[in-house]
């Protein structure tokens, strides 16, 4: 997968967690983030950041359409609450004062913008292009202004929130808004009414990430951890959810947020392997006839199946060989995780930190690489992280963690999977 460009169209979903993200949600979130040093671009989590996210502030991007009309009515400029910040003693100095201040009018921008969206998702009205463009932006100016408050008043971190967030970035008394946000992108980002569902979607995805490793040479063991890796980029893209659409860009969509080209590129490198996956698995070749049958001309993102299949081939089943030293680099699952969610966020730079033999310590200093990095809601929130230079790819896998949640959640999914299998 190429560099994403830097253009407001190029937001890939990383869903914010679990995140905080639901639109955000979702990637190599692309360029989840939107927001580069002194300008507005396009974040590609979804997640899902998500909340990248896709998506990328809360968990549950898939809220039942019940929940959502239940807290359709919710005045949320009228929350009952009261954030802590704003209860601060009166002896502040300047700057503490302005960091307050800056705070409280991120918040009151927040629920403004939640407000807005709410009633006109309530009334029917056509939404603006990109609908959930304001939104995230609104929330990451909340969790910015936050860090920086708690940096000048560390007094003010306060207790553990619901999503995981570092209590220094976020104030749990606000996560009724987060809840919110994540409800609206539910919305947005709904699957168009000609998706085609899979009702194995976990499976489906460990199954492919498995059988391309294997078709790729590697054993039982490292196609194995193929397919959990692959598991974890549906959860980072989606928060785990199918088919899903895209309220930060025209361009990236489906399962695995990709855009036309690589889908196109994805079913290329899957037909020069189809005779060695039909000779390993024949039934898993014969589900795949029968999805391509069933999708036909239409667009392949919004089939599950051939969308995780395109895109992991696309981006990911030529890195599947280098597993077995990419465990022995990084033994910890969800830090296997994050690497190939960098192969969709930063894909040059962390090949580059594969080739150099020395991961961890590799250093990115390019400001368009640490300005893709803050993209995908690392390195994003507050001055002290902003002002940031460089990186080693251990802090930058370190930072990542806005998609500790979605990941921890890809791996429990994965273990139930084995668990029945062998059961």
């Amino acid at each position: 997968m190429g560099m994403p460009s830097h253009t407001a169209d190029n937001v890939r979903c990383i869903s914010l967690p679990s995140i905080l993200a639901a639109a955000g949600a979702g990637a190599a979130a692309r360029i989840i983030d939107a927001v580069t040093p002194g300008a507005l671009a396009t974040a590609r989590v979804a997640v899902a950041l998500g909340l990248l996210a896709s998506p990328p502030v809360s968990d549950a991007i898939d809220r039942t359409a019940g929940t959502v009309a239940a807290l359709a009515s919710a005045d949320i400029g009228n929350l009952g609450f009261i954030s802590r910040a704003a209860g601060q003693p009166a002896a502040l100095t300047k700057s503490q004062s302005d960091a307050l201040d800056a705070y409280n009018n991120a918040v009151r921008q927040f629920k403004s913008v939640l407000s807005q969206r709410r009633a006109q998702i309530n009334s029917n009205q056509q939404l603006p292009n990109l609908p959930g463009q304001a939104l995230y932006l609104a929330r990451n100016s909340m969790i910015s202004t936050y860090k920086d408050l708690t940096d000048a008043l560390p007094s003010r971190i306060g207790r553990r929130n619901k999503f995981g967030i570092p209590p220094a970035y976020f104030d749990a008394d606000n996560e009724p808004l987060i809840d919110e946000y994540t409800n609206l992108f539910s919305i947005m980002q709904a699957p168009p009414a000609n998706a085609q569902k899979s009702d194995t979607p976990f499976n489906d995805v460990v199954d492919l990430g498995a059988v391309i490793a294997r078709a790729k040479g590697l054993d039982a063991s490292h196609a194995e951890a193929a397919g959990r890796i692959s598991l974890g980029l549906f959860f980072a893209e989606t928060n785990g959810n199918q088919n899903m659409g895209n309220a930060r860009s025209n361009t990236y969509k489906g399962s695995l947020q990709t855009g036309v080209s690589e889908d196109q590129n994805g079913q290329r490198k899957w037909a020069s392997i189809k005779s060695t996956i039909a000779a390993l698995d024949p039934a898993l070749s014969a589900r795949d006839d029968k999805e391509e049958a069933r999708i036909g001309n239409l667009d392949h993102r919004f089939n599950h199946w051939t969308a995780v299949r395109d895109a992991l081939m696309n981006a990911h089943a030529d890195l599947f060989p280098r597993i077995p030293a990419i465990v022995k680099a990084l033994p910890k699952p969800i830090d296997q995780m994050k690497l190939f969610e960098l192969i969709q966020i930063v894909p040059s730079p962390t090949r580059s930190a594969l080739n150099s033999g020395s991961f961890a310590n590799y250093r990115v200093s390019d400001p368009t690489i640490m300005g893709y990095l803050r993209n995908n809601s690392i390195f994003t929130f507050g001055q002290a992280d902003r002002a940031r230079t460089s990186a080693t790819f251990r802090e930058i896998l370190d930072a990542m963690w806005l998609f500790n949640d979605k990941f921890e959640r890809a791996l429990s999914k994965f273990n139930e999977i084995k668990a029945r299998q062998k059961g």
